[in-house]
């Protein structure tokens, strides 16, 4: 059996304003923007080069807007996009380094709360690999 999670709903006020957030600060790909049903609008959009997709909106969710933390954006280079973010006008904190994996986290204009995970080193992952 396979299953692979595609979607993460984000719970936000103004969809619009997210909307511009997360294309235009944080450059996420606009799938699609469409009205299924009066008063559901659903716009998924997509971190570059992710799997994964997350769906704004209204009529989907009783989520509180900004309730939402913890979606993690793992990078191969963490310095290199916080700065790009910087650039771009996003509020991302300063990086941290926990055991050699490096960290930064930001919030959208609602308060979703979300992490940047810098790509774990090859000799911290192996230094917790197992031998069988």
């Amino acid at each position: 059996m396979e299953m692979r999670l595609e979607v993460v709903q984000v719970p936000v006020s103004d969809v619009d304003r997210s909307k511009t957030f997360y294309t235009r600060t944080m450059g996420f790909v606009l799938d699609h923007d469409v009205e299924h049903i009066p008063g559901m609008r659903v716009v998924q959009l997509t971190p570059p080069g992710s799997a994964a997709s997350i769906v704004i909106g209204t009529g989907m969710t009783g989520m509180r807007p900004g309730s939402l933390e913890g979606l993690q954006l793992v990078v191969p280079d963490l310095a290199a996009l916080r700065r790009d973010l910087l650039g771009r006008g996003a509020d991302i904190s300063e990086i941290q380094d926990l055991g050699g994996v490096l960290f930064a986290h930001f919030s959208d204009p609602d308060g979703n709360r979300w992490v940047l995970q810098g790509q774990t080193p090859t000799a911290v992952r192996d230094a917790h690999t197992v031998s069988a």
